[in-house]
């Protein structure tokens, strides 16, 4: 059993080394045909070192970088070559392409990068943080209240920009000797004025489901996904009432840790396209695009696991619904909107009908999400995010001005006070 084991893990290694330099080739080729990067032109750069399965931690950010990029260059920093395959052939950032750290020391050495934004913990990132002189700052991929919020790697950030006053209430709790009021800034959700596609659909008198659960995580503590234990039970009975459109958007890690949990996910996936086959007025949606907007604005209901589309859908001022996880080891935060949030059981899912009806007939829940609304994103007008979000820049590049004065201040008179010592020894020889 051991000796299959070990040829099994053998393949799959000589297949991912297969598929890797594959990516770099195609790297390679398409950096060739562009223009070199302009020397000393960007000044803020975002450090990614996961491959093309982490993207959507990227693209969620490619329009409000976009954005900044008018005020300050902007560069993605990529270590991964299929993460950075995938971004030469979307509408990301400029892409460098530094796998090694000799090819990143050597693309820092010919730019002055003085902010670098981090979308994810990547141990990788402490291979960035060796260099200092410039702000290393985590932007996150998303606001939630899972654990991995609250992780004690903030500390190795010089800044965070976060969502709003849940997130400082968060960090403070959690976390010992961390200075909130001044490492933490808080910028909204830009991403929300971004919103992005159109509809797959032709819209009509269906109340519109959507159904966005997380992947299985990778440890009890992080099994919020909710496709094995309410996934098929609720878009059965969806499906089944002909007065239902489903919009299914399951994580795109679905199935990496649990073929069971990748199974399931299939067979939600058939019966959409068994659904629509027979009624195909029915329309419904098997969503795994790279853009989500659409999904959020458009949907009547959106039934989530304890993940960032909680808060991306709190911040559409929409109702929603939350799966409860099946797994009791499963960290859940109740001090924020958690704790007061409508909860799906899984032994409720084949009622989803009757729930749904529920919460959208409640007139006090408009009111409660709209408290909560405020409470994690603050002001969610149109542009009022994106306005906070180049303000925490402008602070950073201001205090980058502020420390580099003083450090060329400091080595100045480091010099006079050397130049001094050597004509005290001249004269006194």
């Amino acid at each position: 059993m051991g000796l299959v084991s070990d040829g099994k893990k053998a393949v799959a290694l000589v297949r991912k080394a297969v598929r890797n330099r594959s990516a770099v080739i195609d790297v390679r080729r398409a950096l060739a045909s562009r223009p070199q990067h302009p020397a000393f032109h960007y000044r803020v750069a975002v450090y990614f070192a996961d491959g093309a399965v982490n993207m959507y931690q990227m693209r969620q950010w490619y329009k409000p970088l976009a954005e900044l990029a008018k005020t300050w260059p902007v560069v993605v920093l990529s270590r991964a070559a299929t993460g950075a395959r995938a971004m030469l052939a979307e509408d990301a950032p400029p892409v460098a392409f530094v796998p090694t750290v000799r090819d990143l020391e050597s693309f820092l050495a010919q730019q002055d990068i003085r902010v670098v934004l981090y979308v994810n913990q990547n141990t990788r990132n402490f291979q960035m943080f060796r260099y200092g002189r410039r702000w290393h700052v985590f932007i996150n991929h998303g606001e939630s209240d899972k654990m991995y919020m609250t992780t004690n790697q903030y500390k190795a950030y010089d800044y965070a920009l976060v969502a709003g006053d849940a997130a400082r209430e968060r960090l403070s709790r959690v976390l010992w000797d961390y200075d909130v009021e001044r490492r933490a800034l808080e910028i909204g959700r830009p991403q929300a004025d971004h919103y992005s596609g159109t509809l797959p659909y032709r819209p009509d008198d269906r109340t519109v489901v959507l159904y966005a659960p997380t992947w299985e995580g990778d440890r009890p503590s992080a099994h919020y996904g909710s496709v094995l234990s309410h996934g098929e039970a609720l878009v059965d009975a969806l499906l089944s009432t002909g007065r239902h459109r489903v919009i299914y958007r399951p994580h795109p890690r679905s199935g990496v840790v649990n073929a069971e949990y990748g199974a399931a996910n299939r067979r939600i996936i058939a019966a959409l396209a068994a659904a629509n086959a027979a009624d195909p007025s029915g329309q419904h949606v098997y969503d795994d695009g790279p853009e989500l907007g659409w999904q959020l604005s458009a949907a009547d209901v959106a039934i989530v696991d304890i993940s960032a589309m909680v808060y991306d859908r709190l911040a559409a001022d929409k109702p929603l619904m939350i799966t409860r996880p099946a797994d009791p080891a499963a960290a859940i935060d109740t001090h924020g909107y958690l704790s007061a949030c409508e909860w799906l059981d899984a032994s409720a899912a084949p009622a989803i009908v009757a729930e749904t009806e529920r919460v959208l007939a409640d007139p006090e829940a408009v009111a409660r999400l709209e408290r909560w609304v405020r409470h994690y994103f603050g002001d969610t007008a149109p542009g009022a995010a994106t306005a906070r979000f180049h303000g925490a820049i402008r602070h950073l590049m201001a205090e980058w001005d502020r420390w580099y004065a003083q450090s060329v201040e400091e080595t100045d008179e480091e010099g006079r006070e050397q130049d001094e010592a050597e004509l005290d020894d001249a004269l006194e020889g």
